[in-house]
């Protein structure tokens, strides 16, 4: 599957909807004229002198959820046959094979594909020692501060604590692989956020969140987390903060091993060491006492979701039809 035919069908047929649920697309008429098309139609400000919006558009952008792009006319009488030529492009890219097998796959994440990425046999034994080894970093320094070392540290608390043991120059270079492997190869389409493999999370940028073993980034992260406990309720709590990268790769590693090797499968669930938006600011949450369903789609059926959806202005990073080629994850809250 060509990542390149994926984005372009997903720009056309507007599948990227909002978290918060809202649904804008923008029309511009004339250079100057403007209207704004939300899925409320009594709530759409109209320029002055411009037409009337037609019911069919506002009947797509509802239907569609948002779009990328936007509708251009020069004349009026034109925004028919622009409204009907969007429509056709838009059936178009939903019938369009590349994006039927993305959707199955998102969807489906459980499943086994034709084109998976499987390592090799040796790979895999290399997956669960290394993985192991992680394991031991993370009882010796505990799981919170685990969330926050770097690669470096990682090497120290090896060579320093025999209850850990020096990671093998093997061991290393995998995780070197691993991190700088174009995710591309397993069918995960999002952005690298860490470009390096050794960076820092500075720790004055940093607040630990009470009984909850995570931390957030002050400013933005925390702002909105403590905006959430306020108008949510206490049942909201912090369910995964910062992720460095090490933390990510023992993450990813436990889901490569979950999958018997198989990448792909992986990734549908977590994002790859360098690519989690938990290392620049984002964040999860659940309902106090929800226990494991806090990380299936039985979240978005609880009160705390419905109450989040509520409020407006809450986007989740991971929609049910994202472009990132993951999984739906109602509880993941974008930040940046």
């Amino acid at each position: 599957m060509d990542r390149r035919s994926i984005l372009k069908a997903f720009s056309i047929s507007g599948f990227v909807a909002l978290g918060s649920g809202s649904v804008m697309r923008q029309l511009l008429l004339g250079e100057q004229q403007k209207a704004i098309v939300t899925a409320d139609p009594s709530q759409i400000p109209v320029a002055a002198n411009a037409p009337k919006v037609p019911e069919k558009l506002v009947e797509i952008v509802e239907e569609h959820a948002a779009a990328s792009d936007y509708l251009e006319v020069s004349a009026p009488q034109k925004l028919e046959q622009q409204v009907a030529d969007l429509k056709a492009e838009i059936e178009a890219a939903e019938n369009d094979p590349h994006v039927k097998d993305y959707m199955q796959k998102i969807r489906y994440f459980e499943g086994v594909f034709e084109d998976d990425f499987f390592v090799s046999e040796q790979e895999f034994k290399l997956i669960q020692s290394t993985l192991k080894h992680l394991g031991r970093v993370q009882r010796t320094i505990g799981h919170g501060n685990f969330n926050l070392i770097n690669f470096d540290q990682m090497i120290k608390y090896g060579r320093n604590f025999s209850q850990v043991g020096e990671f093998t120059k093997t061991e290393l270079d995998f995780l070197e692989q691993l991190f700088f492997v174009d995710a591309g190869k397993y069918g995960f389409y999002g952005e690298k956020v860490l470009p390096g493999l050794t960076d820092k999370i500075p720790s004055r940028e940093l607040v630990k969140v009470p009984k909850t073993g995570h931390y957030l980034f002050k400013g933005k992260s925390l702002k909105l987390y403590d905006t959430l406990r306020k108008d949510v309720g206490e049942d909201i709590f912090l369910t995964s903060g910062i992720r460095s990268t090490v933390k990510q790769m023992y993450l990813f590693l436990s889901k490569a091993v979950q999958a018997e090797g198989n990448m792909s499968k992986a990734s549908r669930s977590l994002a790859p060491p360098g690519y989690s938006y938990h290392a620049v600011g984002d964040f999860d949450v659940g309902k106090v006492g929800y226990g494991y369903k806090n990380f299936t789609e039985d979240f978005a059926q609880s009160d705390v979701y419905k109450r989040l959806q509520d409020l407006g202005y809450i986007n989740i990073r991971y929609t049910n039809d994202n472009r990132f080629g993951v999984r739906y994850e109602p509880w993941h809250i974008q930040v940046v």
